[in-house]
């Protein structure tokens, strides 16, 4: 199991986090996941990569800027 960090861009209120959030959640392999509004911290710990976790971020409307 590894931990990422990367960077969301585009979320506003904490809608968009739980949106993020529910959708990096559902990733298989997936342990733990926290989001940030304030800095658009995104950390993931598990075995997602960073594929998967740009396409769900994606499927949640928002883009994934970089990793941090």
């Amino acid at each position: 199991m590894s931990t990422a960090t990367y960077t969301v861009t585009g979320m506003t209120c904490g809608h968009c986090v739980a949106a993020v959030t529910e959708e990096v959640t559902e990733l298989p392999g997936v342990m733990d996941v926290q989001v940030e509004l304030e800095t658009g911290r995104l950390t993931v710990s598990g075995d997602a990569t960073a594929a998967e976790v740009r396409a769900a971020v994606e499927e949640a409307g928002y883009e994934l800027a970089a990793p941090a």
